[in-house]
């Protein structure tokens, strides 16, 4: 699994520039991916993909250690669709 900080380290190390600047910039970079979200509007990475919100309606689950019902609350997520170029350099 890589970490941040082996991210940091290795995008430092392949363009040979300080970690601190590489820390801010992927720092600034995902802070603006949030935003966007926020604001509603999917952000694209051409070649590797597109960051979307999704709403999930409130439902009835179920306890596994008990089987009772219990409501699980409408919630907010960010999905991930990997570019056709992302997929294809995985196969």
């Amino acid at each position: 699994m890589t970490t941040k900080n082996e991210l940091i380290a290795a995008i430092a190390n392949r363009i040979v520039e300080k970690k601190s600047t590489v820390e801010h910039v992927l720092n600034f970079t995902l802070a603006e991916i949030e935003r966007a979200l926020l604001a509603g509007q999917p952000v694209t990475l051409h070649g590797f993909g597109t960051f979307e919100l999704k709403k999930r309606d409130a439902r009835t689950g179920r306890n596994p250690r008990t089987g009772e019902p219990v409501e699980i609350a409408a919630s907010t997520t960010v999905t991930f669709k990997p570019a056709k170029a992302l997929k294809d350099s995985l196969n």
